[in-house]
């Protein structure tokens, strides 16, 4: 009777050794499987000829949801100059980062993204180049954008939009009075700067979000729909000019709202 007692002990704390280990692994699986928790900070990296103001309608609407939001400003003298602003900015970040980027901050947030801090990318009318590509090659196997007619370059190969541009191909869907602002503060940009190509695309390791521009008149939106579908991003079509944030900024934000409640992972 001893000896079966025994053996019978022994089966019996074998039981609760094993139920304990696959409580513990059923845990374990769990932790890993948890969705990611809600970010709030939002980095905002605007393209060219803009600055930091072309989010004034998009930074309230986040603020009130209890987001911390900035908005970088960007150089526009090369690549590597507006990356490394926008590094500076999720450098001071308290913790997890979603990057929004607009028309060529596309680009900005498609290289800085590989920060560690950077769990998201929300793409708004914007270039979304792979590794060795840039936006302006991006566009070649389409008709050319009316924007490109309006540039004007300087001695320093700076280039800023005509009025006429603005008015007709870069805001085209905004107020007479916006669109004078636009080209008041609109930021002249290096060719350099756009001819920069990216080295580590972010969107390939992160999860990304598009805000399609259905009336760009900067970059086609053929492209755009192009880059949203190679990213594999969760996309939304607003029947906007090329500052669709300006424009349409209740359905842009609610994209990076959506984004930053659910940064999820590639």
């Amino acid at each position: 009777m001893t000896t079966v007692w025994n053996v019978g002990s022994v089966i019996t704390r074998t039981i609760i050794f094993c139920s304990a280990l696959f409580l513990l692994a059923g845990s374990s699986v769990s932790a890993q499987t948890a969705a990611p928790a809600p970010v709030k900070n939002i980095i905002l990296v605007h393209g060219a000829w803009a600055d930091g103001s072309s989010w004034s309608k998009v930074i309230p609407i986040l603020e009130a949801q209890g987001l911390h939001v900035v908005a970088v400003q960007n150089p526009l003298t090369s690549l590597a100059d507006d990356v490394a602003a926008t590094k500076r900015a999720i450098a001071l970040a308290d913790g997890p980062v979603i990057l929004v980027g607009h028309s060529y901050g596309g680009v900005v947030i498609t290289e800085a993204g590989n920060d560690p801090k950077v769990v998201g990318l929300v793409f708004v009318s914007a270039f979304a180049p792979d590794a060795g590509e840039n936006g302006l090659g991006l566009t070649k196997p389409y008709s050319p954008a009316p924007l490109g007619s309006e540039l004007r370059p300087d001695a320093q190969g700076f280039l800023k939009v005509t009025p006429e541009g603005i008015a007709n191909d870069f805001a085209q869907d905004l107020s007479p009075a916006e669109k004078k602002l636009l080209f008041a503060t609109q930021g002249p940009t290096n060719i350099a700067a756009l001819q920069g190509n990216v080295t580590t695309a972010a969107w390939k390791t992160r999860p990304t979000w598009f805000v399609i521009a259905a009336n760009d008149r900067a970059i086609p939106p053929e492209l755009e729909k192009a880059e949203a579908a190679r990213m594999k991003s969760a996309t939304i079509t607003v029947s906007s000019s090329h500052v669709a944030m300006l424009a349409k900024p209740a359905e842009v934000s609610a994209l990076i709202i959506e984004a930053a409640a659910n940064p999820g992972s590639k």
